[in-house]
């Protein structure tokens, strides 16, 4: 599940083993493969993303405390140490993504409504920026994060933040119901409905475009993607 790519060929996997309680994260290798897992701890580790340094990634673990505790870790890819929390107390992270080397954007997991903030590495400080958000933050080619807005339960928007000024701009409508995409190099979207696959090129096309069916597969819907730079893609089917 919530695949990330961290190399053309590698990609991170947030898996849980048969007869395992818990998630771990393993490094695919597509071209050789193999599969190496990263972590092997008692608590689960979800949603890896490489950071801007290349030689770690980040994840959210959930802890074995009563409260089952939501944070951000970082890990190296070497498995050199046992990886450590890039926030001390901020909790009831979901999912995140890297604005640039100090800041990253989180999907604060809260009642009566999730919310963004963008935090800071250098000295903790966090700034919230909207509520209703999806889970999914990708980086766009231009530096900006791309996120979900719900701004009702049936009017979902693609946003762009803007990484300087901390202002969003509406990109396009999602798919109806659909809340997970993926970016080109190019700055093409892709979203899954169902098991059929759509592009959007903001500023050439007009709407979404099918581009595939991956019904073949035997699963009922896509649910999560992820691109690498040369353009292959992981796909997540559910159902």
């Amino acid at each position: 599940n919530q695949p990330c790519f961290v190399r053309n060929n590698e990609l991170l996997l947030s898996v849980r083993m048969a007869g395992d309680n818990q998630n771990d994260i393993y490094l695919l290798n597509l071209e050789k493969k193999t599969k190496l897992q990263v972590t092997k701890t008692a608590e689960s580790e979800y949603s890896p993303i490489l950071m801007p340094d290349k030689f770690h990634f980040s994840c959210v673990r959930v802890e074995l405390d009563p409260n089952q505790t939501q944070r951000l870790w970082r890990f190296p890819l070497s498995r050199q140490n046992n990886g450590k929390p890039v926030f001390e107390y901020l909790v009831d992270v979901g999912y995140h993504e890297w604005l640039d080397a100090a800041r990253v954007v989180l999907f604060i997991v809260a009642e009566p409504a999730n919310y963004m903030v963008v935090a800071d590495t250098r000295d903790g400080s966090t700034q919230q920026l909207t509520s209703d958000v999806g889970r999914c933050f990708k980086k766009l080619p231009n530096g900006n994060i791309a996120y979900i807005h719900k701004a009702t339960d049936k009017t979902w928007f693609i946003k762009e933040l803007d990484a300087q000024t901390l202002r969003s701009e509406i990109i396009a409508p999602t798919l109806p119901g659909s809340e997970d995409f993926a970016v080109l190099k190019n700055g093409t979207f892709l979203m899954g409905r169902g098991t059929k696959l759509f592009k959007l090129q903001p500023g050439k096309d007009d709407d979404w475009v099918e581009t595939g069916d991956f019904r073949e597969y035997n699963f009922s819907s896509i649910t999560r993607l992820s691109v690498s730079d040369d353009g292959k893609l992981a796909l997540v089917g559910g159902g």
